[in-house]
């Protein structure tokens, strides 16, 4: 464009001298003149928005990720390197975001249950109560929590890393899930349903299973399918009204040994808005407190990890419609069809 518009101004101001006779020193210090004010004028066009973009990336480096680029609807080079500086700041910040989350949750899910059990053990120190069983419950009870919850953390780490390999095999779906809930039924009675951290006295839920046809079977990692559905029965007993149920549905997918799993609760549900991120890493949602007693917001984890197990097998897991409660709807490919 500079080049063009400066043989334009050249030429016109050539013709024009032959037509008035004016000499030809005149025209060509005219044409410099009017050729170095156009270079200005792109250069700065050219030259303000890298010094913006310099800006914004010194900042960015400052750990200020609030500030973008201007320009990034521009349909040139520019614009896609304003748009990729925008897209960088946008995801820096939010792992920064989420790196304080990490902090933040980790240690208030770590200072409850030490605190309990310092609180118990000083007791006893002091002799203020006595070492009897009914207080060394208690003590395991928070030592257990406390458990759980680097387990959780380990299996976050695993998950990041990479280094959990599936172990998939064929079993039968009845007894399987039917073991999965006599689990989850006896952590109820004994301890509370937790999703890590948590501590749920829920034995008024019921949990129901049904499964089509009863000799159904799949292939899967046994050991990460248990951390799925366990998580999300955990998940939903939370958020159970009182005597409320909780129904675990399983039928044949499309594919070979292939399993299509149903969670359902009677719970406010989730609203649609937050749905896509009710599986992140410490999202606690922000649905009506849960009706059940003795309930609270766990750590966050149990439906993420659940998610990348099921990643892991390479299938799916959602939200899904429902007239009441919450319905999470989880499939499984089964044996991966051979290519050939």
């Amino acid at each position: 464009m500079l080049v063009v518009v400066s043989v334009l101004i050249t030429t016109g101001l050539l013709m024009v001298a032959l037509r008035t006779e004016t000499e030809l020193r005149f025209i060509t210090v005219f044409s410099m003149i009017a050729t170095l004010l156009i270079t200005q004028f792109v250069a700065h066009g050219l030259t303000a928005p890298l010094d913006e973009m310099n800006t914004v990336a010194k900042g960015i480096s400052h750990g200020d990720y609030t500030r973008r680029v201007s320009g990034a609807d521009r349909r040139d080079e520019l614009g896609d390197l304003a748009s990729t500086i925008n897209r960088m700041a946008d995801d820096l910040e939010a792992v920064d975001r989420h790196r304080k989350e990490l902090v933040a949750n980790v240690s208030h899910e770590l200072r409850t249950p030490i605190a309990a059990l310092r609180a118990v053990l000083e007791n006893v120190v002091d002799g203020v109560s006595a070492a009897d069983p009914e207080t060394m419950r208690t003590a395991l009870k928070q030592t257990e929590r406390l458990g759980r919850l680097v387990e959780t953390l380990l299996d976050l780490s695993r998950l990041d890393n990479g280094v959990l390999p599936l172990k998939a095999r064929r079993f039968e779906v009845w007894p399987y899930l039917s073991g999965v809930l006599k689990e989850a039924n006896l952590a109820a009675s004994q301890r509370g349903l937790s999703s890590g951290s948590g501590n749920h006295t829920r034995t008024d839920v019921h949990l129901h299973l049904d499964v089509s046809p009863p000799e159904l079977t799949a292939h899967a990692d046994a050991e990460r399918l248990h951390q799925v559905v366990a998580n999300l029965i955990d998940n939903a007993v939370k958020h159970s009204p009182p005597h409320g149920r909780v129904t675990v549905r399983a039928r044949r997918g499309h594919g070979p040994e292939s399993l299509d799993l149903e969670i359902q609760d009677e719970g406010p549900g989730i609203p649609e808005p937050e749905r896509h991120r009710v599986f992140e890493r410490f999202n606690r949602g922000s649905a009506p407190s849960p009706h059940g007693p003795g309930s609270d917001g766990g750590t966050g984890l149990g439906l993420a990890i659940a998610s990348w197990a099921v990643d892991l097998h390479g299938g799916r897991i959602g939200v899904a419609e429902s007239v009441r409660g919450c319905l999470i709807q989880v499939t499984l490919p089964g044996i991966p069809r051979a290519r050939g």
